[in-house]
């Protein structure tokens, strides 16, 4: 205050005034875009009208608090300002909150460059890492929303402040979380929302704390994935299964609301029945096809067709497909149910052994080849196999592919019928007579024979005679000199003439000896006596031996598996 005197001598009491603080003045005049202010001061100050939040309210005696700007301009006048002394109020009372560690309320304004800017009474930053306690993905999310936050930084020369929602919110969920952890237990259904889907389950945001929705804890049927059935931001109801206060973590569930399906399973779906379902999935192994909701079952593959060779279910199905299965077995703790399709049909397995009996003779195409032999097409996905050794009664048949092309019309003899493994096996040598039954009729001991060589073994050769039967001449047996190898003197394809020393139809082997051609009948039986004592390996050995041991590539002997 001070003292000034009046023209009648008085002192009067005047209030002291100073630039950029708040005063109270009172209006005495109202135009259509000021406001005339009196603050009792010697001349009055104007305000725009403007500048109030609603002008249309003001009225003259209304007492409104400005700033006093300055006291005199140019023109002598008081300059005040209703809208800066709003803003230093504002900032003072953001000043009061930030020291004092409370928070602020405010409405998001705009986007900028790393976050949002805020009106607490002030503008205000809130940066993108501080909104939420992960960084929100889109901003826009938080246009126009009102936000509680807490002050953070104040620069009062730049009157920049910068806020923090995340600290509040880590608070908040904190405090629900050690709630819930204290009041949750199993069997108790909550509400919540979708935060995040893996390929093992989907995240719940039970508001404050995550729960784990397993995605075997999701339905009853079989999900590939989460998202067949739920969606991010979704709400959903679940069941707490299980609570792990000490590690916080909490294990819910979606199918446990409803009555699992499975228990009264060999009731619904009786072994051999017949039921009609929809395909919902195809994989390599088989289909899976829905019986009733929450409940499926597998087709394998080898229980699609008797007869056709499914290599792919999609060649026979595709998913939505309405079917027709029979159940095959139904397991209730592994939750397992086995379809079949073929089983709708009558197993022509079963009447095999009445189109194919066993010694007939049969007609096929040669569909494929095996290390072991050939598959013969007979019909439809009906197959014959015809092993390496049931070829030919004289030569050794290392690959089937020596005798047959693919697409070659055969003929075979039924061998042996196994149609509950659907095995049928086949025989082409057996439409000819075993020529080594008739050989003692055709070759006598001491008999010269003619024959081409066709093959060279380092303890041997071999040559072959009428009847593409192979005898061996010993390397012992070629020459009364010392031979130190065989192909020194003869050679493949050569023409020789020896005697036979020796026949075993037994063991499918005729020894020959070219040294003997000159032998009188007494040195003749010398020397089968020679080769009576001599070891069989060494000497003649069995014909499969021989040829398993011979260096060149052609095979031409056998020792058949059958007689």
């Amino acid at each position: 205050m001070r003292l000034e005197a009046t023209e009648q001598g008085v002192l009067a009491t005047f209030p002291v005034f100073a630039e950029e603080t708040l005063v109270k003045g009172r209006v005495v005049e109202r135009s259509a875009k000021s406001v005339l202010i009196d603050i009792g001061y010697k001349s009055e100050g104007v305000v725009p009208l403007e500048e109030f939040e609603d002008p249309a309210a003001v009225q003259v005696g209304d007492e409104v608090e400005v700033l006093l700007e300055h006291l005199e301009d140019e023109e002598g006048t008081v300059v005040l300002s209703k809208q800066k002394a709003a803003q230093k109020q504002n900032w003072d009372k953001v000043v009061k909150i930030y020291q004092a560690g409370g928070t602020v309320e405010g409405k998001v304004r705009g986007i900028v460059k790393g976050g949002l800017m805020l009106n607490v009474g002030v503008e205000a930053f809130l940066p993108s890492s501080q909104i939420d306690i992960n960084a929100p993905r889109n901003l826009r999310d938080f246009e126009d929303k009102i936000l509680v936050c807490k002050i953070v930084k104040l620069n009062e020369e730049r009157r920049s402040v910068v806020l923090s929602r995340r600290e509040l919110v880590e608070a908040e969920r904190a405090e629900k979380r050690a709630r819930f952890l204290e009041t949750a237990e199993k069997g108790h259904v909550v509400k919540g929302i979708v935060k995040n889907l893996t390929d093992f389950g989907a995240f719940i945001d039970l508001d404050g704390i995550d729960g784990l929705l397993h995605i075997t804890d999701m339905s009853w049927r079989r999900l590939s994935h989460p998202s067949q059935l739920l969606a991010v931001g979704q709400e959903v109801e679940v069941m707490v299964i299980d609570v792990d206060r000490e590690k916080e973590r909490i294990s819910l569930g979606l199918k446990q609301k409803s009555e699992n399906p499975w228990e009264k399973i060999a009731e619904k779906f009786p072994i051999q029945s017949k039921i009609s379902g929809k395909v919902t999935n195809l994989t390599a192994y088989g289909a899976f096809v829905e019986l009733e909701p929450g409940i499926e079952g597998l087709v394998h593959v080898s229980e699609m067709s008797w007869t056709k060779r499914i290599t792919r279910p999609a060649e026979l199905l595709s998913v939505g497909q309405e079917v027709e299965v029979v159940v095959l077995d139904v397991n209730r703790e592994e939750q397992k149910i086995s379809l079949s399709l073929r089983a709708l049909e009558v197993n022509p397995w079963e009447k095999i052994a009445d189109q194919y009996p066993v010694g007939s003779t049969v007609k096929g195409t040669v569909r494929t080849f095996t290390a072991y032999g050939a598959f013969v097409e007979l019909q439809e996905g009906i197959d014959g196999f015809v092993h390496v050794n049931d070829l030919s009664w004289t030569r050794k048949i290392n690959h089937p592919s020596e005798v047959f092309k693919k697409g070659d019309l055969v003929e075979a003899k039924v061998l042996e019928i196994d149609w509950p493994n659907q095995k049928i096996l086949l025989g082409v040598k057996q439409l000819a007579d075993d020529p080594w039954k008739s050989l003692a009729s055709r070759y006598k001991v001491g008999e010269i024979v003619t024959g081409k060589v066709s093959k060279i073994a380092s303890f041997g050769a071999f040559v072959q005679l009428d009847g593409e039967i192979d005898g061996l001449v010993h390397i012992s047996q070629i020459s009364n000199d010392r031979i130190a190898k065989v192909k020194d003197v003869l050679k493949v394809g050569q023409e020789v003439q020896a005697r036979i020393v020796k026949i075993e139809p037994e063991e499918r082997r005729i020894g020959l000896s070219i040294k003997a051609l000159a032998y009188s009948d007494e040195q003749m039986e010398k020397e089968r006596e020679k080769l009576d004592l001599s070891r069989p390996g060494e000497e003649l050995g069995s014909m499969e031996d021989a040829f398993s041991r011979a260096e060149e590539d052609y095979r031409p002997g056998d020792s058949s598996r059958r007689g």
